[in-house]
């Protein structure tokens, strides 16, 4: 298998990392532009600002309008979408490896003349305001949303990525366009490729499609702790079931040498599906909740340890004194010799499912690469999960008592 790799290419004088790795076993090119800086992380006061950026960049382009565009990808059978996250803005192409010159075309077409019109804007809105209003009656989303709010209130990450109603309906022309124009950049651009090409060609597509992009600039990406303040917010609604959501600091950035220790961590108590702590006490022994599961999150803007589980509400209250419970045992007393070699099985043994096709390959090199953790760290790590022994482990597990700062966000009756 070919291995994957990072080159430079010079656009306008500029140095575009391009993660590329040949694979020609099936005659297919996949492609990504990533655009740093430029997910809901960037709405300022518009909140949603991104997500309906990327809708209007679904919208096909002045030339051929929405439907237009849509058949000439249909007739080549070619993929291409376009999606904001927290972070970044990503513009996803796939085709087959004959068709690839026209889905490069596309692509440039789409990115030198969207369509940014008022009726493409008024569609967009239109589709967006329904979507988010139907969510309100989506428990989970609501509890997951008033979470975010509340361990980062004050930071950009407060406002929910959808926006909503009142912020999408109050978007103009003017702030998409800004927002393009401010964030489609050469300087800010990582290229993705893989499949049936060659990296001469590779580069090539990528110096054609960023070519027409303004040089710009790369700020530094701000970091927003998640609060300690230990709250809990209480949503009232119609509703037979309590939907529990939980959320607390977690003191690590990308990038830390102890990462392998806390993905084993956080395995054991909360992210392994059944076995895991978290699965045992809620589920197994009590009988409180279908399903329970907590994680730390680590990006590169934030890091904060979050679950959730849907509970009666006659046994809501035991049920968030078991996850209280549940982290204060696994603080104070760490894991066992058992529950270290089950999770080690687990994640080595299932390493070879992560890096099946290329689309996760490609993924992960950007992630290693995105993350400045160095092209192979991934199978660095785990090399050290495989020798970590059960004292380093509950070392560090005894450390990180700030998972124990639970603010709590629970959708509950009226």
């Amino acid at each position: 298998m070919a291995e994957t790799t990072v080159e430079q290419v010079e656009v306008n004088g500029i140095e575009v990392p391009m993660i590329f790795e040949k694979d020609p076993r099936l005659p297919i090119v996949s492609m990504q532009l990533v655009f740093r800086q430029s997910g809901s992380i960037e709405d300022g006061a518009d909140a949603g600002l991104a997500k309906v950026t990327a809708s209007m960049l679904n919208e096909g382009t002045q030339k051929r309008g929405a439907v237009g565009f849509a058949e000439a990808l249909d007739a080549r059978a070619i993929h291409l979408s376009v999606h904001a996250g927290t972070e970044t803005m990503v513009f996803e192409m796939g085709s087959l490896k004959e068709e690839f010159g026209e889905a490069v075309g596309l692509l440039e077409e789409l990115l030198t003349t969207p369509n940014l019109s008022k009726e493409a804007l008024q569609k967009v809105k239109t589709t967006s305001v329904g979507a988010l209003s139907r969510k309100e009656s989506d428990f989970d989303y609501v509890a997951n949303r008033e979470l975010k709010a509340a361990l980062f209130a004050g930071t950009p990450l407060a406002a929910p990525a959808s926006g909503t109603v009142e912020s999408v309906k109050a978007m103009e022309l003017k702030q998409i366009k800004s927002f393009v124009k401010d964030h489609l950049q050469t300087s800010r651009a990582i290229v993705v490729i893989g499949g049936d090409i060659s990296k001469a060609d590779a580069a090539d597509a990528a110096r054609r499609l960023l070519g027409h992009l303004p040089k710009g600039s790369l700020e530094s990406l701000g970091f927003y702790p998640a609060s300690a303040a230990a709250k809990t917010e209480l949503l009232k609604r119609k509703t037979e079931q309590a939907y529990v959501y939980f959320g607390a600091p977690f003191e690590m950035k990308v990038g830390d040498p102890e990462h392998y220790i806390s993905r084993v961590a956080m395995f054991i108590l909360g992210s392994g599906g059944f076995g895991s702590r978290m699965m045992e006490e809620i589920r197994v022994k009590r009988g409180l909740a279908y399903s329970a599961y907590c994680r730390a999150n680590i990006a590169r803007s934030n890091s904060y340890f979050f679950g959730y589980l849907q509970t009666k509400i006659a046994s809501q209250k035991e049920a968030v004194e078991t996850v209280r419970e549940v982290i204060e045992t696994f603080i104070e007393k760490g894991v066992t010799q058992e529950e270290l070699d089950q999770a080690k099985r687990f994640l080595l043994g299932s390493e070879p499912l992560r890096v099946e096709t290329l689309s996760q390959r490609l993924s992960r090199t950007f992630l290693e690469y995105y993350k400045g953790e160095g092209i192979g760290a991934s199978t660095r790590e785990l090399a050290q999960i495989e020798t970590l022994d059960l004292a380093t482990l509950n070392a560090f597990i005894k450390k990180h008592g700030e998972i124990e700062k639970l603010t709590f966000a629970i959708v509950t009756e009226e």
